[in-house]
């Protein structure tokens, strides 16, 4: 009796831990919303080039399943609101739609997921009573299909479902959207689906900048905010975001359901109002966006917690009604050149190369083209160790170099010290003013600041010698891979940990 519980426990366990330690995943929105657009087949080839394995489209585009075809690439395809009423009323319409638009591609077409309808709530028109009921039958065809635990269904939601957000654990969903939430919410949780939502930490600062920093909104914060209730700090606007989800669940008793942010990003270019659109700032977040998802970081309230994320957008595109934000959230032109560059491994440096419109800020007028980021000497202690300790934490700054006994670890001071890791974060994050900002405590030299065996990282991003940590890192971001983070090793550790309780059974 004992012996088959723990073989049930264990593997159960097992299960688990492997769904858990597969990982955050990036992904892109190809939004087709735009003229003179590359076709499907030169989209999925600037995908790939991108090492990016997760998509999602808006549509079920016959000719955009056919691109993806033999690429391994996860696909998320969509239900516009536009046909809800049909598959709502009618489990035939539903049938009919898989039969012809799905089954033809699958699985060669690797579709992982099928979202009915898109942020429902801020519709003009009130459809959000259909969702659940149209969600319901593409579910029940998947089923008749037998591809029911292959294909998950769910629906996208904007921020605006929640009445509050701020602080995060106060996250609660608006009343007015009870009846629609309720039976969504138990339809995802019996059918073990993500909750799917667009988060926009731009619209967030754009909408308060009084009371939210760029540099909070942009991954840069140096500082922490600190959620009363909780004691939970932040550095980041996104975190905050998706934490207020996490709390809005629970009050509700939905603690099993998961998130997947189905659109984030930053506009390049705005209306002389909207003066954070820049090619800058948009590479400032996307870039540290990515790096904080692949090194499965999680949030304050869940650390660690998987949490997949697609960037928004692929191409800029210009059919869109609006602002002039509207239409520049992507990371190409239809003419596939870069609005800015972004590296999706998350490792290595990023160069900006828009044609001219926009520079990084690795020139520096001289000729010699290289900048290096330092400490400032007239900073305070306090400062300097509030920097530092950021960038060897939630910068994702490799300070191995510095530790005891390593190269840049002589002389033992906090400003040797913080120069060294403010310059890696800079180098690692595009050269730009902003990565080199720390609070003020950040200063630009041309001078090298390399010396003995010391060598600090350089304008481009190369890494040095000065530690195998880093030339591993730097070897492995080359081949296209990322480095797997400390989380990883600890599940891989559990695993194995399990499958010897299995082998004792």
């Amino acid at each position: 009796m004992v012996r088959g519980f723990r073989l049930i426990f264990a593997t159960s366990l097992l299960l688990m831990l492997l769904g858990i330690c597969n990982g955050s995943k990036i992904g892109i929105c190809y939004g087709r919303n735009a003229d003179d657009l590359p076709t499907p087949d030169k989209a999925v080839e600037l995908i790939k080039n991108q090492n990016i394995n997760s998509v999602r489209i808006y549509d079920s585009n016959i000719q955009v399943l056919k691109a993806f075809a033999n690429t391994g690439i996860d696909l998320m395809i969509g239900i516009p609101n536009s046909d809800l009423l049909p598959f709502s009323q009618f489990q035939s319409n539903a049938d009919t739609w898989l039969k012809n638009n799905i089954l033809p591609y699958y699985p060669a077409t690797k579709i992982t997921y099928i979202t009915v309808g898109a942020e429902v709530t801020e519709a003009p028109n009130n459809v959000s009573a259909m969702v659940v009921p149209a969600m319901t039958n593409v579910y029940t065809a998947l089923r008749k299909a037998g591809l029911h635990r292959k294909i998950k269904v769910s629906t996208t939601h904007s921020l605006g479902v929640l009445s509050r957000s701020y602080p995060p654990s106060a996250g609660a969903f608006n009343s007015k959207h009870a009846g629609f939430l309720k039976p969504l919410l138990e339809f995802l949780a019996e059918k073990q689906s993500p909750f799917l939502v667009n988060t926009y930490p731009y619209y967030a600062y754009q909408d308060s900048s009084n009371n939210v920093s760029l540099d909070y909104a942009l991954f840069e914060s140096s500082s922490e905010i600190i959620d009363p209730n909780t004691g939970l700090l932040y550095t980041n606007m996104f975190d905050a975001q998706i934490d207020s989800i996490y709390f809005a669940l629970t009050g509700l008793n939905f603690k099993t359901i998961k998130i997947t942010v189905t659109e984030t990003g930053w506009p390049s270019k705005g209306s002389p109002k909207e003066t954070a659109a820049t090619p800058e700032n948009a590479q400032t977040y996307n870039t540290n966006l990515i790096r904080h998802v692949i090194n499965n970081t999680g949030t304050p309230a869940k650390p660690g917690e998987a949490v997949d994320v697609y960037v928004f957008s692929l191409f800029n595109e210009n059919r869109k009604p609006g602002l002039e934000s509207e239409r520049n959230w992507g990371l190409y032109y239809p003419d596939q050149t870069s609005v800015y560059n972004v590296d999706f491994t998350g490792r290595g440096s990023v160069d900006v190369n828009t044609g001219g419109n926009f520079t990084s800020g690795n020139g520096n007028g001289n000729g010699n083209g290289s900048f290096w980021c330092v400490a400032s000497s007239n900073a305070s202690e306090k400062e300097l160790r509030d920097g530092l300790d950021w960038a060897c934490g939630s910068g994702n700054v490799d300070c191995s170099p510095i530790q005891p006994s390593q190269p840049c670890f002589q002389p033992d001071s906090l400003v040797s010290h913080a120069s060294y890791a403010f310059n890696t974060y800079y180098q690692q994050n595009g050269a730009t003013d902003i990565a080199c900002s720390f609070g003020g405590t950040g200063v630009k030299t041309n001078k090298n600041p390399s010396y003995d065996s010391c060598l600090y990282m350089t304008a481009g991003g190369k890494k040095t010698a000065a530690s195998n940590v880093t030339a591993n890192a730097t070897s492995w971001g080359q081949k296209g891979y990322s480095v797997p983070s400390p989380y990883y090793y600890y599940c891989l550790l559990v695993i194995l940990f399990v499958l010897t309780t299995l082998s004792d059974v």
